[in-house]
């Protein structure tokens, strides 16, 4: 048996009302685990959808089928990231990317951006994007720079290969 969809929608909504509440983006696996058995545990959340589907999966659709696509979908604003690299409105886009997050705009601008940890990733997109539409001005916003991005020579690392694969700008936010 399945959840159904007007169940699925309402979870939805309201886990990603508490996901934003507890600002999710930010919190380490270990305080996500806490929140993932405490709503598993809950009987407004984990309790409804012991109706539809075995207990012990509860955990892991909550994780991957509710909350996964939260997190897509709060970094896929592309706002944040083109405004703190200077851009103004109005954006025209001629191709908009996933895993990474990413733009075309009109100007040939291939624009990139994603979680610090995810550097690697963001980089060699950005890379191949590049190369595959011939587009020389390439920029890089990346995320979430806590930790061991905040040390300049991780940073200046992460740079160096950027500057190798001919991205012309990264910019870090901490936030």
């Amino acid at each position: 048996m399945s959840v159904p969809t007007e169940i699925r929608d309402a979870l939805k909504r309201r886990l990603w009302e508490l996901a934003t509440n507890v600002d999710w983006l930010n919190l380490s696996q270990r305080d996500k685990a806490k929140y993932y058995e405490e709503w598993t545990a809950d009987t407004e959340i984990g309790g409804v959808l012991s109706h539809y589907i075995d207990r012990a999966r509860i955990r892991v659709y909550l994780k991957d089928t509710l909350l996964k696509p939260y997190q897509r979908e709060s970094l896929s604003d592309r706002s944040r990231p083109l405004m703190v690299l200077g851009l103004s409105p109005p954006f025209e886009t001629i191709e908009t990317y996933i895993k990474p997050h990413g733009c075309r705009l009109a100007n040939g601008t291939i624009i990139s951006w994603g979680r610090a940890d995810d550097w690697k990733a963001v980089l060699m997109a950005t890379h191949e994007r590049a190369f595959l539409c011939r587009e020389e001005k390439t920029l890089v916003v990346l995320l979430k720079a806590s930790g061991r991005f905040r040390d300049d020579d991780f940073r200046l690392m992460v740079e160096d290969g950027a500057k190798k694969l001919h991205i012309t700008r990264v910019k870090w936010l901490e936030s």
